[in-house]
């Protein structure tokens, strides 16, 4: 059983003089360079997001390499520092995908402890010349919340031949599944499921484009046909990576709930400021006053949930599981009452699709489902803290 009152050090959950220049520095570039226009614009192109922002992000801020050790061609700060380029890349819903390829990707990299992979993938990712993302890693995979008793073989299989191993199967709904440079994927073998390395060619990788409710967050059907592919790490370690890349990705997406919901209260108190009707500010009506107040309570919850989880992701605290399946559930609800109230106090124009409001109403529901539904984390938590039968993950 987890501990019920764990000991983190309370330092941890306060940011730092570095990170609040991070946050003024990333936020200033952010308003500069990805306004929803420019997000707007950048959906249309094949690869969906703002190729030079991204550069510069590697290049002048060093934001994909912040959580990559030094070893590895990155920064060798903490998944904290991390967690405020999430926040600040929620709030203004930066569509490049940080999540599969900082996050996910290479944190499964290192949580594998495999050497030659990290030297041959972390640098380049640290340098925003590698994009990546991992599949067969979902929530409805044997052993993670969701699991049901059809999915306890993997959908992706690994055999082993003459020229070395390769991947059969498909995985569905892949993050930046169809324009990812490097695939880690959860595969079956003869002797358990283990962690394999891909680099997509068309030949031997189809990839299909899903159409998804978030079109700032991409994801597509991936379908291995004898795709070359090389194991990473222990067979014996897989699924424990597995599960604590995820983790890590739950307290990431917290991260950047808490930076879209305080956007959308923030954009909704500077606009019920400057409406009027019969003649006084909307804002001035104690109704609205009440509805936004909600708000911030539940969002200053949420960031004290989201706190936790970094705080836990950042020192690998055998605490992550716990917190980050509490911040998922109270950053989701967060998020969706933020937007609700974005798009219904904003009146008509909130309805439009030429308002923002609708992108962030997206950007929400997508994520709430991402790493798994509420109840189900609830369930998993339940399990984790003694209150009902522990789950497998």
């Amino acid at each position: 059983m987890h501990r019920r009152h764990p000991e983190i050090d309370p330092q941890l959950l306060s940011e730092t003089d570095e990170q609040r220049q991070l946050r003024t520095v990333l936020r200033d570039l952010y308003a500069e360079a990805s306004g929803v226009e420019e997000v707007r614009k950048h959906l249309a192109t094949p690869r969906g997001y703002d190729e030079a922002l991204w550069a510069r992000l590697a290049g002048e801020i060093g934001v994909h390499g912040l959580a990559i050790p030094e070893e590895y061609g990155g920064s060798g700060f903490t998944f904290a520092e991390l967690a405020v380029v999430l926040e600040e890349s929620g709030r203004a819903l930066y569509c490049a995908p940080l999540l599969p390829t900082v996050v996910l990707a290479a944190n499964a990299l290192l949580l594998s402890g495999d050497r030659t992979a990290c030297e041959r993938y972390l640098p380049r990712i640290a340098e925003g010349t590698l994009t990546a993302t991992v599949a067969g890693f979902g929530p409805d995979g044997p052993g993670r919340p969701g699991g049901s008793d059809q999915s306890r073989e993997s959908a992706v299989t690994a055999e082993q031949g003459s020229d070395g191993w390769v991947l059969r199967g498909r995985a569905d709904f892949v993050l930046d599944g169809a324009g990812a440079d490097l695939l880690l994927v959860r595969a079956g073998t003869p002797a358990g499921p283990r962690i394999f390395a891909c680099e997509p060619a068309p030949d031997t990788c189809r990839r299909t484009p899903r159409r998804v409710l978030d079109e700032t967050r991409r994801q597509a059907l991936v379908e291995f046909l004898g795709a070359p592919a090389a194991a990473v790490g222990a067979a014996e370690e897989a699924e424990g990576t597995v599960s604590a890349t995820l983790d890590t990705g739950r307290a990431a997406l917290a991260a950047e709930q808490v930076g879209g919901s305080g956007h959308a209260l923030d954009a909704t108190v500077a606009f019920v400021a400057q409406r009027h009707q019969f003649g006084r500010p909307i804002g001035s009506f104690q109704a609205v006053k009440h509805r936004l107040a909600d708000v911030l309570v539940a969002l200053e919850a949420a960031r004290s949930g989201s706190a936790y989880a970094t705080a836990c992701a950042a020192i690998a605290s055998p605490q992550l599981p716990v917190a980050a399946c509490a911040a998922a559930v109270v950053c989701s609800e967060i998020f969706r009452l933020a937007t609700a109230e974005y798009v219904q106090l904003h009146g008509g124009i909130g309805f439009t699709w030429e308002h923002p409001a609708h992108l962030y109403v997206r950007r929400a529901r997508g994520a709430e489902v991402l790493f798994g539904t509420a109840d189900q984390h609830r369930t998993r938590l339940a399990g984790l803290v003694g209150l009902a039968s522990r789950p497998a993950a």
